[in-house]
């Protein structure tokens, strides 16, 4: 069954094209592992939350832009045989991550309708 690893991640808007550069060098070690497809999405039009919202989940600074993000794979063994790689695998190692990664949000979800 397809598996969605999904992410909200603060980036300072000046970072835009140190991220994009980030998400095309890591797309091939995410490759290697398995990933079926890699999405990254710049935020234009995310309205401030009142009590809920992508702002307030990642405490989003005045400098700041709300990126949303996915990776695909076939399956959940897939995705966490991937991510147990980040400790031993030296290509994660060089990765530049143009982000506070403490304020980064994600979660993994299993796929119940694609309408493709």
């Amino acid at each position: 069954m397809p598996y969605v690893s999904g992410f909200l991640s603060p980036v300072k808007a000046e970072n835009r094209d140190r991220y994009i550069a980030s998400a095309q060098t890591s797309w091939p070690i995410f490759q290697k592992y398995g990933c079926l497809e890699q999405v990254e999405t710049w935020g234009v039009d995310v309205p401030p939350g009142k009590l809920t919202g992508f702002d307030l989940a990642v405490k989003l600074e005045p400098d700041e832009v709300v990126v949303f993000s996915w990776l695909k794979w076939p399956d959940k063994a897939t995705a966490e045989a991937c991510f147990a790689t980040m400790e031993t695998d030296p290509a994660w190692k060089d990765l530049d991550m143009p982000f506070d990664g403490k304020r980064m949000m994600w979660g993994g979800f299993e796929v119940i309708f694609d309408g493709r």
